[in-house]
């Protein structure tokens, strides 16, 4: 099962998309940073199961129909930084879909996370990623679960991996940085959670349009 990740960078990188689907054939797309009043309802093999509708930027996902039938999808708020409450973006930050692989059987649960911005404390992200992924297994308990996206959390990760692990997850970063900006800026902030999947590796793709680069997760339910 192959996934990509890719905040857009307020829609910026939309345009990459169709290429970034045919090069890497992935089985979902999870996006973060999108417009969602502007995304096509399929793009190549893989269809729209659901966009947040609290800001005109947000989070999407899409899977590929010929593989999964969508079973559930459900858009959750979390705890808002002090950013969230002053500029009143989109409270919705997990985007979390269950999907039912078609020939298996099996059922999987996949989410789309745009973690709080680097003005909010990195005690807040962790409370956020905590909740999120505790979203995530509401939506089918014992199910494999995976949760890519931005985390927004450059440094000091130990402490997020504790936190993760103590939560009975892990944390697995790609193999390069995920986001540059005036070339000085640098770190892995887009990376993948999970509990029920094998992680075979995180490859980070080629720099597009946005200051964050795509990730590719290659995983199979454990």
């Amino acid at each position: 099962m192959k996934v990509i990740s890719y905040n857009l960078r307020k829609h910026r990188a939309a345009s990459e998309l169709v290429a970034l689907v045919g090069e890497h054939d992935p089985d979902v797309l999870c996006l973060q940073e999108c417009d969602v009043q502007h995304l096509p309802e399929s793009i190549g093999g893989l269809v729209l199961a659901d966009a947040t509708q609290g800001n005109r930027l947000g989070l999407a996902l899409y899977y590929r129909s010929s593989t999964f039938r969508l079973r559930e999808i459900r858009a959750i708020g979390l705890k808002k930084s002090l950013h969230d409450r002053m500029l009143k973006p989109a409270h919705e930050r997990i985007l979390a879909a269950r999907l039912v692989d078609i020939d298996e059987g099996r059922e999987i649960i996949v989410g789309s996370f745009h973690a709080a911005p680097l003005t909010a404390l990195n005690s807040l992200r962790r409370h956020q990623i905590r909740a999120a992924l505790t979203s995530l297994a509401a939506l089918g308990e014992g199910l494999p679960q995976l949760m890519v996206g931005d985390y927004n959390y450059p440094v000091f990760k130990e402490n997020l991996g504790q936190a993760v692990r103590d939560h009975g997850y892990a944390l697995t970063l790609s193999d390069d940085h995920t986001y540059t900006r005036y070339r000085v800026f640098r770190g892995h902030y887009d990376f993948a959670t999970s509990t029920g999947f094998e992680i075979e590796r995180i490859t980070t793709l080629p720099q597009g349009t946005s200051d964050h680069r795509p990730i590719l997760v290659s995983a199979h339910p454990d």
